[in-house]
């Protein structure tokens, strides 16, 4: 199909272009950005006055549920919140029931995601079987099956050997470990430990089950030579460990959530359920910490952390519901306003979420961004529509977030995947 986007501000930090600018689709990639080529006749003209010509963005966090678990989310409901939101690409933890530990699992899930025809899926593969931190998986069988790399997604790796292990054999055949720092002893808590969780008498979890976890992770990272990302960082201190590994030349990326750049252990109030979140809710120090590491790079990319609940795991008492909150079609948004609000600016806040996490997944393979050939995967988004973050209205099947009742500012308007438009504003 043919189209031609018009006047629209095309952003692409891939690039580093920024400007009112048209853009021409053709076969599913992007024929030209400006000067359009004589006798190109489109199909269909978008009229993107007063919007955002984005790359589609690109989401390292969000739970599907299925296979396993299709009372708190199904790939139909979570996809089709994806491109709602503006994002046309997403990485799955292998936490599902079964676990991705099999090449015929991997490539089912991926058959399922293609034939929804929204958004494109790219799984984390499990370490090791069964997520049960003894055996390795074929991490070679799996990769060819479709995963881009591999996790033990909230189940900590208690074996160093095995940790170990892992590392070497990702090194040998250049895969990443995606790995959430946490100690698995001092991880149990379910709130930040400090005057708040002390205050509503529930177990904390400090600031050093994070650190001791990086602590581990570089020093193997040093004798293997592995690449590591970091999964949501949460604290000021792991900040300042990731900034002095990367000046020291480690291969190391790592991301943070919506949740942790934007609310504090205070936002739990009282019990609020919403906002029992993995890693928990810290001190607003360290969401400063966090905040400033975004803009200046130490910390790569911005992710939803999407993570369904049904309403009977939320209704239990605080320490026993469970973690998670939708956040998909909040990633845009909540993006954009961090960039306002921080100072780090609009081209920032859109890399984070579009150029950086792609950049993370596909290095420089091919045309990137919106430049003439590559694909063309577009978010037209408009920067000055408000609208109020109505649960219930969410796409997704999970309708717990602890941004409900929040007024928003920016909103898809329409998400084109390969050229195709899957989803448009009503």
């Amino acid at each position: 199909m043919k189209l031609l986007i018009t006047q629209g501000r095309v952003i692409d930090p891939a690039n580093g272009f920024d400007a009112v600018a048209d853009l021409a689709l053709a076969d599913g990639v992007v024929l030209a950005r400006g000067a359009i080529p004589a006798g190109f006749t489109p199909e269909r003209t978008i009229d993107a006055r007063g919007c955002l010509v984005l790359p589609g963005l690109v989401d390292l966090a969000a739970r599907l549920r299925e296979p396993g678990y299709e009372h708190e989310g199904m790939l139909a409901s979570e996809l089709a919140a994806a491109v709602a939101g503006g994002v046309t690409r997403l990485v799955c933890p292998p936490d599902t029931d079964p676990v991705l530990d099999e090449p015929g699992l991997v490539e089912m899930l991926c058959d399922r995601a293609r034939k929804q025809q929204r958004a494109r899926l790219s799984p984390l593969g499990a370490i090791t079987r069964g997520l049960a931190g003894e055996v390795l998986t074929e991490m070679v069988a799996l990769t060819e099956a479709g995963c881009i790399g591999f996790g033990q997604a909230d189940v900590p790796l208690t074996n160093t050997q095995v940790m170990q292990r892992a590392l070497q054999y990702a090194a040998t055949f250049g895969y990443t470990l995606w790995l959430h720092p946490q100690d698995p002893g001092l991880g149990k808590g379910v709130a930040a430990s400090g005057a708040l969780a002390m205050r509503l008498g529930v177990p904390g979890v400090p600031v050093a089950a994070e650190t001791i976890a990086i602590f581990t992770l570089l020093e193997l990272m040093r004798s293997s030579g592995a690449r590591v990302h970091l999964c949501r960082l949460s604290s000021a201190a792991g900040v300042a460990l990731v900034r002095a590994a990367k000046r020291e030349g480690l291969p190391l990326s790592c991301d943070v959530s919506i949740n942790s750049l934007h609310l504090c252990d205070v936002d739990i109030g009282y019990f609020d359920t919403r906002a029992h979140l993995c890693p928990p809710l810290r001190q607003s120090r360290d969401r400063e910490a966090l905040s400033a590491a975004l803009a200046d790079g130490t910390i790569d990319a911005l992710v939803s952390d999407h993570t369904p609940v049904d309403n009977d795991a939320k209704m239990k008492p605080f320490a026993q519901s469970e973690p998670g909150a939708s956040g998909i079609e909040l990633l845009l948004p909540l993006a954009l306003q961090w960039g306002q609000t921080s100072g780090a600016g609009l081209g920032r806040a859109i890399e984070v979420v579009t150029a950086a996490p792609a950049q993370l997944l596909d290095g420089n393979a091919g045309p990137r961004g919106l430049a003439p050939g590559a694909r063309a995967d577009i978010c037209i988004a408009d920067p000055a529509r408000d609208w109020l973050v109505n649960a219930a209205a969410l796409r997704s099947q999970s309708k717990h977030t602890p941004f409900a009742g929040q007024v928003m500012q920016a909103r898809a308007r329409l998400t084109l995947v390969d050229g195709r438009i899957v989803y448009e504003a009503q």
